[in-house]
């Protein structure tokens, strides 16, 4: 009997280790609904979902990070320089997409700087990140001379260029013809990227070489694994997520601004431990991080409804990281 509630708890436990963040997002989401009636809006819940893109592309790039042992503090000003960057080339007369494309790799070679630093460097990943992170923030200030760039979409010459770039952020998919029902752009944006990740990080070698090398990189590299090209690739990833997040923000916003994406860092590390990843590498699921991105989304949607001012909603926002650390140290 003793033995059989022993199998019992141990097999709750882990199933409770491995759906936590599920059952705490569905938690948290009754519970919100239950208090205030705003919350269970449909357009509230296209709302959350609008602003869960930001958070949602830039965890996603967190995670690869962690998965390899690392963890990457510049996103946030990667978000906002390749923003800057997009914008001066559209202010500058370039087509839209292009600018867009150009944008992006840019993302990705900041992001690669990263990583180089930290393989070629061997600087340690909180240092070399930090170091980018001022750097970035700083020619974003540069620039920009620390005024924003304002009428984006007025500023492209060509009707189908202008269409792309609003699109990009503020563009809705309506299902069979229905107005009424409408799913936003950069939602299904994310949502695509969770798919492609989810399968490479799954079902590639490539993704098994991240868990590799987040596990045991020693070993890793017995078993012929290159692992500093895997982290270097990681760290182009993230890059290039957050400034796909950048790009998305200035199209929703129609400007863009050197002081866009401060602090994002905390939230996408958060919503990266929420889900179960371990912040030593090697372990964890990015269907877990879709779980911690939209427990973020919710608490932020939530707290603001329930007019709860911003500085304690940072002061929440640390107490679950400091829980989602600590009970990972637990497993």
């Amino acid at each position: 009997m003793k033995n059989g509630t022993t199998k019992s708890t141990k097999k709750l436990g882990a199933v409770i280790g491995e759906y936590g963040a599920f059952i705490a997002l569905i938690v948290l989401v009754v519970l919100l609904s239950a208090i205030n009636a705003d919350f269970r809006q449909p357009s509230n819940f296209t709302s959350l979902l609008r602003q869960a893109t930001f958070n949602g592309l830039i965890a996603v790039g967190m995670t690869c990070v962690i998965l390899s042992d690392g963890i990457d503090l510049s996103v946030g000003s990667i978000f906002a320089l390749s923003a800057i960057i997009c914008a001066q080339l559209i202010m500058s007369g370039l087509p839209a997409v292009l600018c867009v494309i150009l944008a992006l790799i840019a993302g990705t070679i900041l992001g690669g700087v990263s990583g180089i630093l930290v393989t070629k460097g061997r600087l340690q990943a909180f240092i070399a990140t930090l170091i980018t992170m001022t750097a970035y923030r700083g020619i974003a200030m540069i620039i920009t001379n620390g005024k924003p760039i304002s009428r984006l979409a007025e500023s492209i010459s060509s009707e189908g260029g202008s269409f792309f770039f609003k699109a990009l952020g503020k563009g809705n998919l309506a299902f069979s013809g229905n107005t009424s029902i409408r799913f936003p752009i950069p939602a299904l944006i994310l949502i695509l990227v969770f798919v492609i990740f989810y399968f490479i990080l799954n079902r590639t070698t490539f993704g098994r070489r991240i868990y590799a090398t987040g596990s045991n990189a020693k070993c890793a590299k017995l078993v012929g694994v290159n692992t500093d090209k895997v982290k270097i690739i990681v760290y182009c990833i993230s890059g290039f997520l957050s400034s796909l997040a950048g790009l998305i923000m200035i199209s929703r916003v129609n400007s863009a601004q050197p002081t866009l994406g401060d602090g994002y860092e905390l939230d996408a590390i958060a919503a990266v431990a929420l889900g179960g990843t371990s912040m030593s590498g090697g372990r964890g699921k990015i269907i877990g991080t879709v779980a911690g991105v939209l427990i973020i989304a919710v608490l932020n949607n939530g707290l603001n409804i329930l007019g709860v001012p911003s500085y304690y909603q940072d002061v929440i926002k640390a107490v679950v990281i400091l829980v989602a650390v600590l009970s990972d140290s637990k497993r």
